[in-house]
């Protein structure tokens, strides 16, 4: 799976987390007729949204970002592709963190408040990474795809030959010359 597709795919991931986790939060707030729990939800989220927009408001990798794709692995061949699996094994957490915040809705409903706002933040901080990666792929004409390793490593990448964007510069263009 290419990287930057990879964190399309989290960002939707973690959005899609923070909002089910919103509903639940909601819903067992209403169950126990606790309106206080639902404004001072509201107001998480909204802080978590405004904190994760900031964080993310630059279209540049963080530094993390950064050292895995220096520390890529160079490859002349194309990966197998499973995306799937590759999502399975890099954010099983996510989907653990989602199903055990949300099974304790009914009975706390601040746990999966305050777990959408976090999956929220991330969500909104990470949203312009994957812009970063691909400028860097089209920048060094490589493509970054992610390695299918244990769910319990670190992520690794692979780099393999792409294609490199030329353009000419607006400094290359000459006086008078016709197109």
């Amino acid at each position: 799976m290419r990287y930057p597709d990879f964190l399309r795919t989290a960002v939707l991931l973690f959005a899609a987390s923070a909002t089910a986790l919103a509903i639940v939060s909601i819903a067992g707030a209403r169950g126990k007729d606790d309106t206080t729990l639902q404004y001072v939800a509201l107001v998480w989220w909204a802080a978590a949204a405004a904190a994760g927009a900031w964080v993310g408001r630059r279209r540049l990798a963080n530094r993390a970002t950064a050292k895995l794709l220096a520390d890529a692995r160079t490859t002349p061949l194309l990966p197998e592709l499973q995306p799937g699996t590759i999502l399975f094994n890099r954010l099983w957490w996510l989907l653990l963190f989602t199903i055990a915040a949300g099974g304790v809705a009914f009975l706390v409903p601040q746990v999966p408040a305050v777990g959408a706002g976090y999956a929220l933040a991330f969500a909104l901080a990470w949203r312009n990474h994957s812009a970063a990666v691909v400028a860097v792929e089209e920048r060094d004409g490589v493509r970054f795809y992610v390695e299918h390793n244990s769910p319990f490593k670190p992520t690794q990448l692979l780099r393999t030959p792409g294609f490199r964007k030329n353009e000419p510069s607006p400094t290359d263009v000459r006086v008078g010359a016709t197109p």
